[in-house]
């Protein structure tokens, strides 16, 4: 008998219409042989199920079930795919625990902490992980453009410690512009970053573990004419991304040890990409973790998939049937 699958889109952030589309890609990826699959769009509090027929059903939230032509139906397994609140922050898992669902990516705590920027990047600095200089502004609080400039230094960014996508984000280059930032940002979060400028090469690394198989993908470059890899970038073409990246042999083996290690310290789950400056003399700076990364056809986890030689199907099978 098939098990059944939600994969739950949507949020409530502006990442809203990149997760719907991760969803149609990974409606694409999973294994219909295997598993009956529904997309479940959340947005506050409209959680519905899309209906093969093009009809929506209503969920209910006691215990994430629908109806459909007067039958009861559970699922047996969520995939997450929101980029933001409520299902990259620990909201949801922390719900699907309750009610016993197994779910796609990190936990509770893994998730809460590498959707804040800020705290996930400090903790994993512990560990001996390179960042940049950073400080955070939470709702209410202000900073001076001198002080921005004694801490930070220009070139800086300006941009949420929650979210992702680029929205809100801001490379800031003279004094004029950081408060303008600042106000941008906090248009996004309650949490806003304030993050030095590194000059170097911007790569990317996904990686996956389950019961059976740990996986850490080849590694992609990612070379944009912009002035950083912006939402017109990511999602409208203006970057070029390279994979496997042209660094050399020693360096992709450190990135991917590393890479590997940041997902243990995190205790993560599911897949996981982690995005990095490389600097003069090679050094490994961490710029975040992203614990459900994109997953349209073109996004950077099913090109690693590709080059690594796996196929993303089954991937998704080793997930779903093997979580830890």
């Amino acid at each position: 008998m098939k098990r059944t699958i939600a994969i739950v889109c949507g949020g409530d952030t502006s990442e809203f219409q990149v997760s719907l589309r991760s969803a149609q890609g990974i409606y694409s990826f999973i294994d219909k042989e295997k598993y009956t699959l529904y997309i479940v769009e959340m947005h506050g509090l409209d959680w519905h199920v899309q209906l093969p027929d093009g009809n929506k059903a209503p969920i209910d939230r006691n215990d994430f079930s629908f109806q459909v032509d007067g039958k009861k139906v559970t699922f047996d397994f969520a995939y997450i795919t929101i980029h933001g609140t409520p299902g990259e922050d620990g909201r949801l898992q922390g719900y699907f625990d309750l009610l016993h669902i197994p779910y796609s990516c990190c936990g509770v705590l893994a998730a809460a902490l590498t959707y804040d920027k800020f705290a996930c990047n400090q903790y994993l600095k512990v560990f001996g992980v390179r960042i940049a200089e950073s400080l955070v502004l939470r709702q209410g609080q202000s900073i001076s453009d001198e002080d921005v400039i004694e801490k930070i230094g220009l070139p800086c960014f300006i941009k949420p410690s929650l979210g992702g996508s680029s929205f809100g984000v801001t490379k800031v280059k003279t004094k004029e512009q950081i408060q303008p930032a600042i106000v941008k940002a906090f248009g996004e979060a309650q949490e806003v970053l304030v993050e030095a400028f590194m000059e170097g090469t911007e790569v990317t690394c996904g990686c996956y573990k389950t019961k059976k198989n740990s996986v850490v993908f080849p590694i992609t470059e990612v070379v944009t004419e912009n002035e950083f890899f912006d939402y017109d970038a990511k999602y409208n073409g203006q970057v070029s991304e390279i994979t496997p990246a042209r660094i050399s042999d020693d360096l992709t083996h450190r990135i991917q040890t590393l890479t590997s290690a940041i997902y243990d310290i995190l205790g993560a789950s599911g897949i996981i990409r982690v995005d990095y400056i490389i600097t003069a003399g090679d050094k490994i700076n961490l710029l975040e973790v992203n614990t459900t990364p994109g997953m349209t056809a073109t996004s950077f986890i099913p090109q690693q998939v590709r080059a690594a030689g796996l196929d993303i199907k089954d991937v998704m099978t080793d997930i779903i049937e093997n979580p830890f």
